[in-house]
Protein backbone atom coordinates (compact mmCIF):
# COMPACT_ATOMS: atom_id res chain seq x y z
CA UNK A 1 0.00 0.00 0.00
CA UNK A 2 1.35 3.40 -0.99
CA UNK A 3 1.53 6.09 1.66
CA UNK A 4 -0.14 9.34 0.72
CA UNK A 5 2.19 12.33 1.16
CA UNK A 6 1.29 15.22 3.45
CA UNK A 7 0.48 18.32 1.40
CA UNK A 8 -0.52 21.86 2.14
CA UNK A 9 -3.03 23.64 -0.08
CA UNK A 10 -0.35 25.71 -1.84
CA UNK A 11 1.57 22.56 -2.82
CA UNK A 12 -1.60 20.90 -4.12
CA UNK A 13 -2.46 24.03 -6.09
CA UNK A 14 1.01 24.04 -7.68
CA UNK A 15 0.58 20.39 -8.72
CA UNK A 16 -2.87 21.03 -10.20
CA UNK A 17 -1.75 24.05 -12.21
CA UNK A 18 1.28 22.15 -13.52
CA UNK A 19 -1.03 19.31 -14.66
CA UNK A 20 -3.12 21.79 -16.68
CA UNK A 21 -5.98 22.54 -14.29
CA UNK A 22 -7.46 26.04 -14.23
CA UNK A 23 -8.89 27.96 -11.30
CA UNK A 24 -12.63 28.27 -11.95
CA UNK A 25 -13.70 30.15 -8.86
CA UNK A 26 -13.27 30.43 -5.13
CA UNK A 27 -15.87 30.55 -2.43
CA UNK A 28 -14.80 31.31 1.09
CA UNK A 29 -11.71 29.26 1.82
CA UNK A 30 -12.26 26.73 -0.99
CA UNK A 31 -10.93 26.95 -4.53
CA UNK A 32 -12.41 24.96 -7.42
CA UNK A 33 -10.12 23.80 -10.23
CA UNK A 34 -11.14 22.15 -13.50
CA UNK A 35 -9.54 20.29 -16.37
CA UNK A 36 -12.06 19.55 -19.11
CA UNK A 37 -14.83 17.79 -17.12
CA UNK A 38 -12.71 16.90 -14.07
CA UNK A 39 -13.30 19.20 -11.09
CA UNK A 40 -11.39 19.36 -7.82
CA UNK A 41 -12.12 21.38 -4.68
CA UNK A 42 -9.13 22.38 -2.54
CA UNK A 43 -9.74 23.82 0.94
CA UNK A 44 -7.31 26.65 1.75
CA UNK A 45 -6.83 26.90 5.51
CA UNK A 46 -3.71 28.80 6.58
CA UNK A 47 -0.87 26.59 7.76
CA UNK A 48 -2.87 23.35 7.85
CA UNK A 49 -2.21 20.16 5.93
CA UNK A 50 -4.91 18.68 3.74
CA UNK A 51 -6.83 15.62 4.86
CA UNK A 52 -5.54 12.37 3.29
CA UNK A 53 -8.88 11.77 1.51
CA UNK A 54 -8.66 15.22 -0.11
CA UNK A 55 -5.07 14.55 -1.19
CA UNK A 56 -6.10 11.19 -2.64
CA UNK A 57 -8.85 12.86 -4.68
CA UNK A 58 -6.43 15.49 -5.98
CA UNK A 59 -3.86 12.87 -7.00
CA UNK A 60 -6.52 10.77 -8.75
CA UNK A 61 -7.77 13.81 -10.66
CA UNK A 62 -4.23 14.69 -11.76
CA UNK A 63 -3.69 11.09 -12.83
CA UNK A 64 -6.89 11.12 -14.93
CA UNK A 65 -5.94 14.44 -16.53
CA UNK A 66 -2.41 13.39 -17.44
CA UNK A 67 -3.42 9.96 -18.74
CA UNK A 68 -6.12 11.48 -20.92
CA UNK A 69 -3.55 13.48 -22.89
CA UNK A 70 -1.57 10.40 -24.00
Amino acid sequence: MVRIPFLKAQEAERMLLKAGFELLRSRGSHRIYAFEKIKVVVPFHAGKELHPKVIKGILEAINKATNKEE
